[in-house]
């Protein structure tokens, strides 16, 4: 439901503390005249880009989150979890109540309990006022963002995901690698599969913490382990008695020789990263919109960095330029180049159509 549909369920309770947040010039107890005057109030272009650049990082991480979640309704809980998310985890002592920000949103016409018996006491997002805030959001961060010129070179790895992976697979049916005491192929299997691939990346090296991103991230680099997690996921090889091998539906899909589609791919990554990183699809679109012709990957962590919370070890900057930049760059959906100003990315027109929200958020 839109805005204006919302404002007819709303007690005259929730409407006067939204027309008195905003100072709106209207008959109190009259639901007619406070609706109108919220509308006029809210509709307004001025309004939004205000009320955006007055917001805390808070909240605007927190309305972030709600714009980015393909549910409908909200549980109390579910909004306290994402104003927790939103705030890093900072002590409720420190920042205030998560309850307080929950309350303060609906006062400012933000969340709105359900209009039946089933969804009294779930809260909704008026979907126009999403739009209106993805937009305003997106100017927000694009104004952040530095244009450069396009390199002498540039990196971009178009659909080599899809080949490699039936890469791994060919490799994996002639060799039957083994695997070390702790699930992972010994170093030379390692290299005989990187020498195999379009892409190869340098084996990991001893030390170090590595976990969050998958299962095989603790033993292969980036590309390399959401290749196999991938395959692993289709139940296309199995680890049997300290080999890998392939399965029968393995072999079925490399004996027809077609590609998965980038789509899947890209899909499986967004869930695999999502422990990480809550809200990786909300960076796939802000960095999709504010990378549209060649700019700084430097100006883009300082548009986007603030709302990537660390991850242990990971800090947003590194969250960012390794485990989301370079990752969209495997997956074909960003080019990357050096200039004398340092890197610098652009989208692809399969990167932006991907990033779409009806993608996102399928």
């Amino acid at each position: 439901m839109n805005l204006a549909d919302m404002l007819s369920y709303a007690d005259i309770g929730q409407l006067t503390a939204i027309a008195g947040r905003y100072e709106c010039e209207c008959k109190r107890n009259s639901k007619h005249d406070l609706i109108q005057s919220i509308l006029i109030r809210l509709g307004s272009r001025n309004f939004m880009e205000s009320h955006i650049r007055g917001c805390t990082p808070v909240e605007l991480r927190f309305l972030n989150t709600l714009l980015f979640d393909e549910r409908s309704y909200f549980s109390l809980e579910d909004l306290l979890a994402a104003a927790r998310q939103a705030s890093f985890d900072t002590p409720e002592g420190k920042s205030g109540s998560y309850r307080d920000m929950v309350s303060r949103f609906k006062s400012s016409g933000w969340l709105f309990s359900g209009s039946s018996q089933q969804t009294r006491y779930l809260f909704q997002v008026p979907r126009d006022l999403k739009e209106r805030f993805r937009e305003m959001m997106g100017q927000y961060i694009r104004e952040r963002v530095s244009l450069s010129g396009e390199p002498s070179m540039y990196r971009n790895e178009g659909e080599l995901m899809s080949s490699d992976l039936l890469l791994f697979l060919r490799y994996v049916k002639e060799n039957e690698p083994e695997l070390n005491q702790e699930g992972a192929l010994y170093k030379r299997y390692q290299q005989g599969l990187m020498n195999a691939l379009h892409i190869p990346e340098i084996p990991l090296s001893k030390g170090g913490w590595r976990f969050g991103y998958g299962r095989a991230c603790e033993h292969y680099p980036p590309r390399l382990a959401l290749l196999y997690d991938y395959a692993r996921h289709r139940r296309w090889l199995s680890e049997e008695g300290y080999r890998l091998r392939l399965t029968a539906a393995g072999a079925v899909i490399l004996d027809e020789g077609k590609c998965e589609r980038l789509m899947q791919i890209f899909s499986f990554w967004l869930r695999l990263y999502k422990g990480a990183i809550p809200n990786l699809p909300s960076l796939v679109y802000w960095i999709s919109i504010s990378a549209s012709d060649w700019v700084s990957v430097s100006s883009l962590a300082d548009a986007v960095g603030w709302l990537i919370k660390p991850f242990y070890y990971d800090e947003a900057t590194s969250i960012l330029e390794h485990r989301i930049v370079k990752m969209m760059l495997h997956l074909g959906m960003l080019r990357l180049g050096e200039t004398s100003d340092g890197p610098v990315a652009m989208m692809t027109q399969w990167g932006i159509e991907a990033a779409s929200p009806k993608r996102l958020l399928q």
